[in-house]
């Protein structure tokens, strides 16, 4: 049995935000359905580096978070569309959208109305500022709320800041707070039977995240200091140059700092007045650097790996994406799985994260073609073959 076994949830997100959110329900195995613009569909089909994939409405963007959903085809300006909408509802018992907070109102199903058709309804809006204040309306990248939430203050070092993660952060944050607020709300509902509304923020999902931070801030009165690779908590805490490259290296404890210098052969720093306390360590951390890499570029990053993990030291190379998604311990938890689309052939996409005992999550369906289950799924409402050639003659669907 699959944990959301029967739950049906009707997708209107585009782009990363939601779609992210309502792939985490499609892997537990919701039916979910893509509700797309007949004309293009999700933006992110026509994103990513395989210009052939793009012209297909496949581009690697949409493929990387809509496996297992089917998508469905259908205009809501118009009443043929908006009444199919009405019926899909009646069976819905999630909806998720991403669009700005005016736009399901003015298309005539705001959650008020809709509740009214589904009272057991989970509709669930994803924005960057959310439904009120003062900022609600104003557009948002994924760029945008790094900037605007601090995340990127707390980013780069004293040469290049401030600076933006490397990935959508904001954006995936987001799709996962919606996940887990739809899961909690579908709990809700079996005890009470009630729906609600939820209102989803990128800008209220990203900043808890930062709670170490923003604590020395809100509490300690102390603003962040951009410190790059170094870790703010401890020190020795962040990448170090070895022989032949780099390691990260987090001795966080006191036992773990004074493992460390008798590892390298530095005891006498246990000593040292400058690095004895993890306080004074951490004020010292520019001069303590530089001693402790004139030991580690005396070997390789693997030798040190091999031999500080083995003392109880942590410690790791730093790969390269294609290493690090090629790992043998990524490869053991199976958390990249293949799956074949008819046209393009083996895909490699992100399994389920969680490992359920019970009712585990599974990648069975490649990510739909545009509209490729419009028809079942009208077919189920009642609409015969003629009706939607009619319907798709008006483009409808």
């Amino acid at each position: 049995m699959k944990l959301l076994e029967n739950i049906r949830v009707l997708d209107m997100t585009n782009v990363l935000s939601g779609p992210f959110s309502t792939m985490h329900l499609a892997l537990l195995g919701a039916e979910v359905i893509k509700i797309e613009n007949p004309v293009g569909g999700d933006l992110a089909r026509i994103l990513g580096n395989v210009p052939k994939l793009n012209k297909e409405f496949m581009g690697t963007s949409f493929l990387a978070q809509n496996a297992n959903k089917k998508s469905l085809t259908l205009n809501l300006k118009q009443e043929e569309g908006k009444e199919i909408f009405r019926k899909l509802i009646k069976t819905a018992d999630v909806l998720v959208e991403n669009f700005r907070p005016d736009v399901m109102a003015r298309l005539g199903f705001p959650y008020a109305e809709l509740a009214k058709i589904n009272p057991r309804l989970i509709y669930c809006a994803i924005s960057g500022f959310g439904q009120t204040g003062p900022d609600a309306f104003k557009p948002a990248y994924d760029q945008i709320i790094q900037g605007l939430s601090g995340a990127m203050d707390v980013n780069g070092d004293e040469r290049l800041h401030p600076l933006r993660a490397g990935f959508p952060v904001c954006d995936t944050v987001g799709g996962l707070n919606a996940a887990f607020s739809i899961m909690a709300a579908l709990f809700h509902r079996e005890r009470t039977g009630e729906g609600q509304f939820i209102d989803i923020a990128l800008l209220d999902s990203i900043m808890p995240l930062m709670g170490w931070v923003a604590a020395n801030l809100l509490i300690g009165g102390k603003p962040p200091i951009p410190m790059g690779n170094d870790n703010f908590t401890a020190a020795p805490s962040g990448t170090f140059i070895t022989k032949n490259g780099f390691i990260n290296i987090a001795a966080n404890k006191q036992e773990q700092w004074e493992d460390l210098v008798d590892e390298l052969g530095l005891p006498e720093l246990k000593e040292d007045p400058r690095f004895k306390e993890r306080d004074t360590r951490k004020a010292n951390r520019k001069e303590l650097t530089p001693l402790l890499e004139a030991k580690l570029k005396e070997k390789d990053t693997a030798y040190w790996e091999e031999v500080l993990n083995k003392r109880g030291i942590p410690s790791g190379d730093i790969l390269s994406l294609e290493d690090a998604l090629n790992a043998p311990q990524v490869k053991h938890r199976e958390a990249i799985v293949t799956v074949k689309e008819e046209g393009i052939g083996d895909i490699k996409l992100f399994n389920l994260s969680a490992k359920f005992s019970k009712t585990p999550g599974s990648v069975d369906a490649p990510p739909p073609r545009l509209s490729a289950h419009t028809e079942e799924i009208l077919t189920t409402l009642g609409y015969s073959k003629d009706d939607l050639k009619t319907l798709k003659e008006k483009g409808v669907i």
